[in-house]
């Protein structure tokens, strides 16, 4: 009888849980509707004159997830200034998380994860591209997309390793003669930047 009971506690906690669980972004239809509340309302005040679009008009549709998994994961790789990768299909990314190095393959589960100073490299086939970004956000997709987004980033292959160690060693000497503990923070970034700088040559 306790175990009937229970499972009937478990059956109705679960419903009302499923029930207020607020549905992931690619869980939603893929294509884009109008906002049906501001059209109403608009109507209602202005009706001779037809509303003027919202930000959801110009948005393109987002891929539907597929029902199975696809063979290649879809990326977007930006800087505010450039796109380095507009929807270029790979076998995977692994990008600098800042809880560790992070492998992205197609069929990965959503996430968001913050990127701190590292390599973030891709893989197609046997081609492995790698870059050095400095910092941004990675949002992983259910449907197999994944948009990085970085502030700084250049191949690995355009780094100077004499420049690499003269800044390393620039900021080691303004982080030991630093007085203030704003001149200590920003020595302490040009450190641990030049650092993994240093590493991604290294390495």
């Amino acid at each position: 009888m306790f175990r009937q009971a229970a499972a009937r506690i478990l059956s109705r906690s679960s419903r009302a849980a499923a029930a207020r669980a607020r549905p992931f972004s690619t869980d939603l239809p893929a294509a884009a509707s109008p906002d049906e509340t501001f059209v109403e309302a608009w109507k209602k005040v202005i009706p001779n004159i037809e509303p003027p679009k919202t930000p959801l008009s110009f948005m393109t549709p987002r891929p539907a997830t597929p029902s199975s998994i696809p063979s290649k994961l879809t990326v977007n790789f930006v800087l505010p200034y450039a796109s380095e990768l507009s929807t270029k299909e790979v076998d995977m990314v692994i990008i600098p998380a800042s809880t560790g190095q992070m492998g992205v393959l197609p069929g990965h589960v959503a996430t968001i994860a913050e990127l701190k100073p590292g390599v973030m490299s891709v893989h197609e086939g046997d081609k492995v591209v790698k870059y050095f970004v400095s910092s941004g956000f990675a949002f992983v997709h259910s449907n197999s997309y994944a948009d990085i987004i970085a502030v700084e980033a250049v191949p690995i292959d355009q780094l100077d390793p004499a420049l690499v160690q003269k800044g390393l060693a620039d900021f080691t000497q303004k982080l030991n003669s630093a007085s203030t503990d704003l001149e200590k923070a920003e020595a302490q970034i040009g450190v641990d930047v030049h650092s993994a700088l240093n590493s991604a040559l290294t390495g």
